[in-house]
């Protein structure tokens, strides 16, 4: 009795086949379009976050604000820190400051923000730069708040609180630009 050879058994690559890696990709739920509008490659992407088109696409003049921003963080920290004198002469024009710690802890707190603000710089994470943004924002508006307020309580007013002031805003609107700027959903093609 002759026994047939059964014919050797064919490999499926699932790696060539069509048909077969599309399904593949459709159970995992990679490979459409997402909520956002994101196609996202692999798994991996898609729980973590796919940043790669915001690195394309960042508003014009955003690394130069952020460089602006950590210069003039860090160049006010270290004039408080070392001539906290000057610095509140500078703003307020008088030549009495009861302690120099107050100060000097504003220079320390400038300081820590400036760091941030330096570690931005290099990041093309858009929830990072966000935030920074946030925060410079929040910053600049606080601080002209207590400025105004305590122009107001001592009655007097001087040329370097103006400027300060005028400047203060219009660091706390190119900060609120940005942000939203950032924030943006990009334009679909």
């Amino acid at each position: 009795m002759t026994t047939k050879q059964p014919p050797p058994l064919m490999k499926k690559h699932s790696q060539t086949d069509l048909v077969s890696r599309l399904k593949t990709r459709k159970i995992l739920g990679v490979g459409g379009e997402d909520d956002d509008g994101e196609v996202h490659r692999s798994k991996i992407s898609q729980v973590l976050g796919n940043e790669i088109k915001f690195a394309m696409r960042e508003p014009l003049g955003l690394r130069v604000w952020q460089f602006v921003s950590a210069i003039i963080f860090s160049g006010v920290a270290i004039m408080a820190l070392t001539f906290p004198d000057q610095l509140y002469d500078a703003v307020f024009e008088e030549e009495s400051v009861n302690s120099k710690t107050p100060i000097r802890l504003y220079g320390g707190a400038l300081l820590s923000i400036s760091l941030i603000m330096w570690n931005a710089l290099y990041t093309a994470e858009k929830v990072i730069i966000r935030w920074t943004l946030l925060t410079e924002a929040c910053y600049f508006g606080i601080q002209f708040l207590v400025t105004t307020i305590t122009l107001v309580e001592s009655g007097q007013a001087s040329l370097g609180a103006a400027l300060l002031l005028i400047s203060r805003v219009l660091f706390v609107c190119i900060s609120i630009y940005y942000y939203y700027q950032v924030g943006r959903r990009p334009k679909k093609v």
